[in-house]
C-alpha cells in the first residue's frame, strides 16, 4: 500500500472540513488571497496544506482561525468533519448574564431572520408593521 498523504489542496482540505458548501466556492476564496497559512498570503487554491498548519480565512460575516489536524480521506459527516481541524477563534463574547452570546452583531441587531433593508424577502413581522403603518397614513 501507498504512504498516508502528507498534503492535500486547500481547496479540498476546506471542502473536506466543512467550511464552505462546494468546492469551487472553496477554490474561489483560496485564489482570491484572502486565506493566510501559517500568516502567508494563499494566492491560489493549489496550495498544498499538511497538518499543523493555521489557516485564517473569511467566511460569511466571520473571520475563522484554525488549525490543521488531519486531512482527511473524504467529506463525511459533520462529526467528522470536526476531527479534521481545531478551532483557534477568540472565544464568543459574554453578556451581562455572563452566558456566551448566540446571535452575531449588534446586541438588539436581528440577526435571526433576513431583512427587507439589508435586500432579503421581509419576515412576516416586517410586513405586519408596513401595513400598519399604512394603515395609519391612509386615515
Amino acid at each position: 500500500m501507498s504512504d498516508p498523504q502528507t498534503k492535500l489542496r486547500i481547496d479540498k482540505w476546506l471542502w473536506h472540513a466543512r467550511f464552505f458548501k462546494t468546492r469551487a466556492l472553496a477554490a474561489k476564496v483560496a485564489a482570491s488571497g484572502q486565506v493566510r497559512a501559517n500568516g502567508t498570503r494563499v494566492a491560489k487554491a493549489s496550495f498544498a496544506v499538511s497538518p499543523g498548519v493555521v489557516l485564517t480565512f473569511p467566511q460569511a460575516s466571520l473571520v475563522r482561525v484554525v488549525r490543521v489536524r488531519d486531512l482527511g480521506q473524504r467529506r463525511g459527516p459533520a462529526p467528522e468533519a470536526q476531527l479534521l481541524y481545531e478551532d483557534l477563534d477568540p472565544p464568543a463574547p459574554r453578556s451581562a448574564t455572563g452566558e456566551a452570546d448566540d446571535k452575531i452583531g449588534v446586541p438588539g441587531d436581528r440577526a435571526a431572520g433576513p431583512h427587507a433593508e439589508a435586500g432579503g424577502r421581509p419576515t412576516k413581522k416586517d410586513r405586519r408593521a408596513f401595513e400598519k403603518s399604512q394603515r395609519r397614513g391612509a386615515i
